[in-house]
């Protein structure tokens, strides 16, 4: 087979294995905080199955206990501070307010 010039061979990435998996894990408590943490980015998001490596199923049971944990204050909506894998965005500063100048008038010569 000959490929034209600048495509290549599309490697497939093997999927990654969820931590449920490896440690067989069958249900998800909403209590467990330390591990609901596992699912989180460093924002307070849940990580999508591709990223955590969970099926379908997993991926709503652990969905839905960050949902409950959440509800009952255990896990906060938001994250505010920035953990130390990430530094905080660089904000740019406000624009300094334009000031105003004040137009003179031009002086009349006289005509001495």
């Amino acid at each position: 087979m000959v490929l034209a010039e600048g495509t290549r061979f599309k490697s497939k990435r093997r999927r990654k294995v969820s931590y449920l998996t490896i440690n067989k894990i069958d249900t998800v408590d909403y209590k467990d905080v330390a591990l609901l943490r596992r699912f989180l980015n460093d924002r307070g998001k849940i990580q999508p199955a591709r990223q955590s490596g969970n099926n379908a199923k997993q991926q709503r049971m652990v969905a839905e206990a960050i949902r409950r944990a959440r509800e009952m204050a255990l896990l906060p909506f938001v994250v505010t501070e920035m953990n130390d894998r990430r530094e905080a965005p660089i904000r740019r500063e406000r624009r300094p307010e334009p000031v105003e100048v004040q137009a003179s008038e031009p002086k009349a010569e006289s005509a001495e």
